[in-house]
């Protein structure tokens, strides 16, 4: 039985979450052209949660060829708002931008999860969570973006629900660790079931 666990991330965040849950796990991050890929597919009309499926998997894939006696994780997430996905902010003007269009509306996170064995998936999730933003001030915006720019420069959204991220938010619809990057539970519950972890 497989015993080795890899996250095929470079996501200190989602390494972190699985972690704290008290599972052993490897990181080899994938070297995918994940913004290549993105654009192509949102060309081609596919759904934001099947972007973010192909995203997790594509990762899971390349460090399951190189790894074929361990589970690896793939995830990914992306942020859909108004028919359009939104990437992660090239600086704070970018963000800036972003805050403007967000502010008082809602918006959607699909946060996906593929597990490869033996260079073949046999398991996946994408999980859904939708977010309220409040009518957030011009000031806010800004003091809110100098104050948290080094934290979230690489978050999609420009936020972190664990940090100051909270306050941009009237009602969150949807599983907490589904807006911080992966379907967490569904992932453990998987693990358990195949006897990777105590349970």
């Amino acid at each position: 039985m497989t015993t080795r666990l890899i996250l095929a991330s470079g996501s200190s965040i989602r390494l972190e979450m699985i972690k704290n849950a008290g599972v052993d796990v490897d990181v080899a991050k994938p070297n995918i052209d994940e913004e290549t890929i993105r654009t192509s597919m949102i060309r081609e009309g596919v759904e934001p949660r099947d972007i973010a499926d192909a995203l997790a998997e594509y990762k899971a894939r390349k460090i399951s060829l190189k790894n074929p006696d361990a589970a690896v994780l793939g995830s990914d997430q992306v942020l859909s708002f108004d028919g359009m996905l939104l990437s992660k902010p090239n600086n704070p003007s970018a963000l800036v931008d972003q805050l403007h269009q967000l502010r008082g509306k809602s918006h959607d996170l699909f946060s996906a999860a593929v597990i490869y064995e033996n260079a073949k998936p046999v398991w996946r999730r994408v999980a859904h969570a939708k977010l309220h933003m409040r009518d957030l001030t011009d000031t806010y915006i800004e003091d809110y973006i100098a104050r948290n720019w080094d934290q979230v420069r690489h978050c999609v959204g420009g936020y972190q629900l664990e940090a100051e991220g909270a306050r941009l938010f009237t009602r969150i619809e949807g599983d907490y660790f589904t807006v911080l990057g992966m379907p967490l539970l569904e992932v453990l519950n998987y693990l358990t079931l195949r006897g990777m972890i105590d349970g």
